[in-house]
């Protein structure tokens, strides 16, 4: 029996991290054979069907697509094995996209054609948003390919055919006379002919960040709002109660506070916690609040989540969020574990740093950036100046859904949240 690497998550491919069989063991039903890395995370493939392993198809680090035979059982019912993927398009044609939304697999420049500014054939359906911004730019509709299924022109595709008409005159550029453009041109020189280098190659979770931070600041109107926010009672409590957390099991750091606050001020302005449908284009208000805790990883980035925020106390906080960050530096995360999430903090706190620009998780619409809080003077009500711990925040947002009042109420409101932080919710 052929045992074929099943669809794990949304990914077209998957990194083999671990291959945990050989070639004479015995495995038994839901037995992990290997773990595969993809949308930054370790996921396990478990064994359709017991049986003895007599043939091992793949080698660590190969990169495997869904339905590729990974290892052959001897005395394994056929039944069990999951269904293998369907045949692979005629070559020359583009493949149709795993999801909505999702650029097509094949890359060529054929999937856009150049816009000789006529139209080259029927026009597809799109909004009045994508029209205009078509308009805007001389771009006609009908020499778009739409990436998703259900045909309807998105922003996403406008900027992919935009990106390729970039690329397009940078290579032309290279044979005439005209200025190149570097913007989206792929750097490939020779920097030893400089000096001595060394090179490694880029991980499957660093390629996957690279390639959705560039989507998600082309494709998403970025504003950031700065502030900085009062710690002197939150750090007043974790004195008083440091001691009381340590014996339930938690580590009373500034972050569950920070959490804590932003659950609440986030049930307050519910747009911040929201997603565009960019097909039925409505805003969807989640009635959750999940989450995602950005960590930072010898293998990149991850985004672990923190479901039900709003529901949770602060020493449950406490507890999930030092568990999630272990497990996402063991690489233990699940593909599970990262999705779902509806706003996004990065805590740089510490490692140091103060201010800085985050870049939107799409398809959330804001991020909270949190830096290292430093006492700085602060002039009271009553004139006196006394030194405060003030933390440096930052509220990148998208501007298509919030506007710059609201982006400041939302801030102030989150200040005021973490300057006024309740001893009720801190008591166990």
């Amino acid at each position: 029996m052929e045992v074929r690497l099943p669809k794990i998550g949304e990914s077209a491919s998957a990194v083999v991290v671990s291959i945990l069989v050989r070639p004479g063991d015995a495995v038994s039903v839901g037995q992990t054979v290997l773990e595969i890395e993809n949308e930054k995370a370790i996921a396990p493939v478990p064994s359709p069907s017991a049986g003895k392993v007599t043939e091992v198809r793949v080698k660590e680090g190969q990169k495997i697509a869904p339905g590729t035979v990974i290892l052959v059982l001897e005395g394994a019912a056929s039944a069990t094995q999951p269904s293998s993927p369907s045949p692979a398009p005629a070559a020359g044609k583009p493949t149709a996209p795993s999801r909505p939304g999702a650029p097509a697999a094949d890359d060529d420049d054929d999937d856009f054609p150049a816009d000789d500014g006529a139209e080259t054939g029927p026009v597809p359906p799109s909004s009045p948003y994508v029209r205009k911004i078509a308009r805007d730019l001389g771009i006609k509709l009908s020499s778009i390919r739409p990436a998703a299924s259900h045909g309807r022109v998105t922003v996403e595709d406008l900027g992919r055919y935009v990106a390729r008409l970039e690329r397009k005159v940078a290579r032309a550029g290279r044979y005439g006379d005209e200025p190149r453009g570097y913007v989206f041109e792929p750097v490939n020189v020779d920097f030893s002919q400089f000096g001595p280098v060394t090179s490694e190659p880029l991980g499957a979770i660093r390629k996957v960040i690279a390639a959705r931070m560039v989507e998600n600041s082309v494709s998403l109107p970025h504003v950031t709002q700065f502030d900085e926010a009062d710690l002197s009672r939150i750090e007043s409590l974790r004195a008083k109660y440091k001691d009381a957390y340590e014996k339930a099991g938690a580590r009373l750091t500034p972050t569950p506070f920070l959490l804590h606050a932003l659950a609440s001020v986030l049930k307050r302005h519910p747009r911040f916690n929201a997603s565009v449908n960019e097909v039925a284009e409505t805003l969807v208000l989640k009635q959750y609040i999940h989450l995602g805790i950005a960590v930072d990883t010898d293998a990149g980035l991850l985004v672990p989540v923190i479901r039900d925020a709003d529901k949770k106390s602060l020493l449950e906080l406490a507890k999930e969020l030092g568990a999630i960050a272990t497990k996402a530096r063991d690489r233990k995360v699940t593909v599970d574990d990262l999705k779902g999430g509806s706003f996004t903090v990065s805590n740089q706190g510490a490692i140091g740093g103060g201010h800085f620009t985050p870049i939107i998780n799409k398809p959330e619409v804001a991020i909270l950036g949190l830096g290292k809080s430093r006492p700085k003077p602060v002039v009271l009500d009553d004139g006196r100046i006394e030194a405060r711990p003030l933390l440096p925040l930052t509220v990148s947002y998208d501007h298509r859904v919030i506007d710059g009042g609201a982006a400041a109420r939302f801030t102030v409101d989150l200040v005021s949240a973490i300057a006024d932080f309740q001893e009720s919710a801190v008591r166990l």
